[in-house]
């Protein structure tokens, strides 16, 4: 059995919950077996992940659940696999994923991978892989343990619908104690998250200083993009630091981004090389992220992006 924690935010299932049960259910179809859905708290339409592979999704309602604490979560979806019966569980790798992958494999002495990014094989044991020295190289790991914890990479499964909505059953299972209490939660409000963005436009100190970025934003907008920055800009207080993505920052897998006045240090390289389709706009023809890049256009940015930005809008308009 294999059993997937489907993560929601104000009632909303996530991107990153389609993506997980999609890649448990092709886990599960590997594995001869079945792919059931667990979401924690009220969440709106849950029944809908059976359209993504799940043949069951089961629901814990209890109040301790509504505020994330991962002591709580942990001895939830614990429970939940043991009650189901489960042998594989996947979780999504986003901060929430990452904080209870270890903590999970500890209590039910499971054998885990942090950050896959293929369907399991079994042909030679159980095996996953997963990019690793920042996307350069990727690892092929085998876990011998009767029971699995693997987290999904954000993009690395693209959410397929193979069935109709489902039942959801309510589960009932003892929980730990919270050790925290949540007294604020402040998220940033109408946008797309960075880890679950397809589209991205980043700039960097190229852009001069913060008085020009509204010509990074009006391209984003454009685009249906989210917009982002590198580690100086965000330190110079240019730019919020949640939109700072490199590898002391966000990482991200967006099926597009754009990098624009980014020299493309490998720290920042390393955060987002594993873009599906990376687009580099530089002034300076040798500029390092060229190397990196799909595509490039050498020019000045405040002249190449206000015309993208046009042709954008021209074809939107047109289509």
């Amino acid at each position: 059995m294999v059993l997937v924690y489907a993560e929601s935010q104000k009632g909303i299932l996530k991107k990153a919950a389609f993506e997980a049960v999609t890649y448990g259910y092709k886990t599960a179809q590997v594995l001869g077996s079945e792919c059931v859905a667990l979401v924690l708290g009220k969440t709106g339409d849950p029944g809908q992940l059976g359209q993504y592979g799940a043949s069951k999704v089961y629901q814990i309602e209890d109040p301790a659940v509504e505020q994330f604490d991962s002591q709580v979560y942990t001895s939830a979806i614990a429970g939940a696999a043991k009650e189901v019966g489960a042998n594989v569980i996947i979780l999504s790798h986003t901060s929430t994923g990452k904080s209870l992958l270890g903590r999970l494999a500890a209590r039910l002495k499971a054998g885990s991978v942090p950050g896959v990014n293929a369907v399991p094989t079994v042909d030679h044991g159980f095996r996953v892989q997963k990019p690793v020295f920042s996307g350069k190289a990727i690892a092929e790991m085998e876990l011998k343990t009767d029971i699995k914890v693997l987290s999904l990479m954000a993009n690395a499964i693209k959410p397929e619908k193979v069935g109709d909505a489902v039942g959801v059953a309510s589960l009932s299972v003892t929980l730990a104690t919270a050790r925290v209490k949540v007294k604020e939660v402040k998220r940033v409000e109408g946008t797309v998250p960075l880890p679950e963005a397809d589209l991205v436009v980043s700039a960097g100190r190229g852009m001069k200083g913060p008085e020009n970025w509204g010509i990074i934003e009006d391209l984003a907008t454009a685009l249906g993009a989210t917009t982002a920055c590198s580690r100086p800009v965000a330190d110079t207080g240019w730019r919020p630091h949640y939109e700072h993505v490199g590898q002391t920052g966000i990482a991200i897998r967006p099926n597009l981004y754009i990098a624009i006045g980014i020299s493309g240090a490998i720290q920042h390289l390393a955060g987002v090389n594993n873009s599906k389709t990376i687009v580099v706009i530089n002034k300076d023809p040798e500029a390092p992220f060229f190397k990196a890049a799909d595509y490039g256009v050498v020019g000045d940015l405040f002249e190449v992006v206000p015309r993208l930005t046009e042709a954008v809008n021209k074809l939107k308009h047109e289509g």
